[in-house]
């Protein structure tokens, strides 16, 4: 090699300078012939013992000769080449470096801008030799080490690998089935993650509140399996609903045994009202529906739809688990009041003794809670064992809610959802009216396979509007015959629409719902859909008496005098609004029983059903006393 560098010298220095050019071609042809075989004579002994290696691919971890490589190997991966092993991080960093001059030195050639005619002449076959060794040299060390020579080189950033400990575990939604034993070799998963196909297993498998047993869950589970028919009933009622229940249990990782809490309550009925006015399968009171946003006016009463009642008995028993920490004492508190186990509770402690579920002194009804759903629990998880038969309910939903843009009859929403009347309204319950109202909820709950069949039918319907009821707002306080005179209906017709009772009058302000015109666009608007009410009040008998006018008084005066309207006083008399009455002149008044005898007039003998068909005040304010269970009652929930 170092013959073959000094004939190099030689020519480029000795000869002269007509044979300058074609000596200094053949010069850089050797030149690179020799940089090459330099660099092969110093590798080809390497590459015989090669075997694969992992080194990062980033310039920087092999250009530096300070690198060291320490860690496990790694997998190959984008990030890694493969090098010979014998081939240390020095030598590659040598291979590296020359690759480096080489290419440097074809950007230097390829840029090489001469001034001199002469010296750019003589340097063009310089620079294609110098090029021509420059790609070779490059050519050969990428076939070797396989490494791109980056020309910006950036600083590698070592990142820690994270260890299994480090990875968050992942926990299961649900209980998985476990896989007892396996062949070996097999490669079936340890657990099945397929959904159970029964509704009951999916049940069972969320059972997570501890079990009760005494003697009243034994008494109670006589009681279901002693009367298949009534367990079967319950549980075909349940068939609409549990599914939903159960998704909504999961989402909130609650026990899955809560889904039979309605059996319970209400078995699974969301028409059901208590003597003490709670309603619904989940069975709220009034104001306690109130307080969970359950709607309660003249078009819908959400104690009973089935979403907005099961969103509010889960919001419910979570809030008395978080007061109490126990499930049993949560269930309690659901059906007898947290105020009233609270009180038990604090009793308990003051005398020492245990604050338990069954430690607590508490009514009958309470007492029995827990104990039929611990009943039902136990016959769900093995009704073999009991010699129970449960129907078979899929796990799959049976409704899904469908949008409403206009107000629309329930009957014709049941014929255009092809589903019977008795269906509909066993998915929608919350409908006191017939009609429902967009402005409402804003949806309707139908069989899953017939939500498709509604929105084809509804989109192909043209026959007039889709509701032929709307709402009216009273003006006044007026009887129900005066009601039907104004919107033109028939007055038994509008009570039976309304539940208006006999011998009541309608308060002004009152949400009415009458027959809509066929003139009328618009639909009932958000503000009587939201807070529509039916205030009613007694009717009052009046007596006919006459009263003897004052020197002065008027229609106006003596109206203001007996507080009764001008326009019926001058009726009665037959005079005109803006009349005056003599001093002495007898005067007609229809007046309540009452303020007759204190108004000192003379009243007229003959019976006060001749005069009016109306009921005396004592009769129609007479109203039932509460009996000592419904204020027992009125305290639950």
């Amino acid at each position: 090699m170092l013959l073959v560098w000094a004939q190099v010298l030689h020519m480029t220095t000795a000869s002269p300078e007509k044979d300058f050019m074609p000596r200094l071609g053949r010069c850089s042809r050797i030149a690179a012939l020799a940089a090459v075989s330099l660099l092969l004579s110093g590798c080809a002994g390497l590459v015989e013992t090669a075997r694969p290696v992992r080194i990062p691919v980033d310039a920087s971890a092999v250009m530096a000769p300070s690198v060291q490589v320490s860690g496990a190997m790694q997998p190959a991966s984008a990030s890694t080449v493969v090098a010979p092993e014998p081939l240390q991080v020095a030598q590659v960093a040598q291979v590296a470096q020359v690759a480096q001059v080489a290419r440097v030195t074809q950007v230097q050639a390829a840029a090489s801008t001469e001034p001199a005619p002469i010296a750019a002449a003589a340097a063009a076959p310089v620079a294609e030799g110098t090029k021509l060794a420059a790609e070779t040299i490059l050519q050969k060390t990428e076939q070797l080490v396989q490494i791109p020579v980056r020309p910006q080189v950036q600083p590698q950033v070592q990142v820690p690998l994270r260890s299994q400990a480090d990875i968050p575990a992942v926990q299961p939604q649900a209980a998985l089935e476990t896989v007892t034993s396996l062949p070996a070799g097999s490669s079936q998963p340890v657990a099945a993650t397929e959904a159970p196909r029964e509704l009951w297993d999916r049940i069972r498998r969320g059972y997570a509140m501890p079990d009760l047993q005494n003697d009243l869950v034994k008494q109670h589970e006589r009681f279901y399996t002693s009367r298949p028919e009534y367990l079967q009933r319950m549980v075909e009622r349940s068939r609409k609903y549990l599914f939903h229940i159960v998704e909504e249990l999961e989402l909130r990782n609650m026990p899955a045994e809560l889904a039979l809490l309605p059996f319970v309550e209400s078995a699974f009925n969301p028409q059901a009202v208590s003597s003490a006015r709670a309603a619904g399968m989940w069975q709220f009171m009034p104001a306690t529906g109130r307080s969970f946003d359950l709607k309660q006016n003249i078009f819908r009463d959400d104690r009973r739809d089935v979403l907005a009642s099961t969103r509010a008995a889960l919001d419910y028993l979570q809030k008395l688990y978080g007061m109490f920490g126990d499930w049993h004492l949560a269930l309690a508190a659901y059906n007898w009041g947290e105020g009233s186990v609270g009180r038990a509770i604090a009793r308990n402690q003051r005398l020492g003794l245990g604050t338990g579920y069954q430690d607590l002194s508490m009514p009958n009804e309470t007492r029995n809670y827990v104990p039929k759903l611990q009943a039902l629990k136990n016959i769900v998880a093995s009704p073999q064992g009991f010699n129970a038969e449960l129907p078979v309910i899929d796990n799959h939903p049976y409704f899904q809610d469908v949008e409403i843009r206009r107000d629309i009859d329930v009957a014709l929403a049941a014929k255009l959802a092809d589903v019977r009347i008795e269906d509909f309204k066993a998915l929608n319950p919350s409908a006191n009216r017939p009609i429902i109202v967009a402005a409402g909820s804003g949806k309707i709950l139908l069989p899953w396979d017939n939500a498709e069949v509604f929105k084809r039918n509804l989109e192909a319907h043209s026959a007039g509007h889709l509701a032929s009821w709307t709402a009216w707002q009273v003006p006044s306080t007026m009887s129900a015959a005066d009601a039907a005179r104004r919107v033109g209906m028939n007055e038994s017709e509008l009570r039976t629409l309304n539940n208006i009772p006999a011998r009541m009058l309608i308060k002004a302000g009152s949400t009415l719902v009458v027959s809509r015109s066929p003139n009328m666009q618009d639909d009932v608007s958000n503000h009587q859909a939201d807070n529509g009410a039916l205030a009613l009040a007694p009717e009052v008998a009046l007596r006919k008496t006459t009263v003897k006018a004052r020197k002065g008084d008027t229609v106006e005066l003596m109206a203001r005098r007996h507080r009764v309207s001008s326009e019926s006083l001058a009726q009665w008399n037959r005079v005109a609004v803006n009349a005056s009455f003599k001093a002495g002149e007898s005067v007609l008044l229809f007046l309540p029983a009452r303020a007759a005898a204190a108004s000192g007039g003379k009243a007229q003998k003959r019976p006060a059903a001749a005069a009016s068909p109306r009921p005396t005040p004592q009769k129609a304010t007479a109203q039932k006393r509460p009996s000592s269970n419904d204020k027992k009652a009125e305290g639950k929930r």
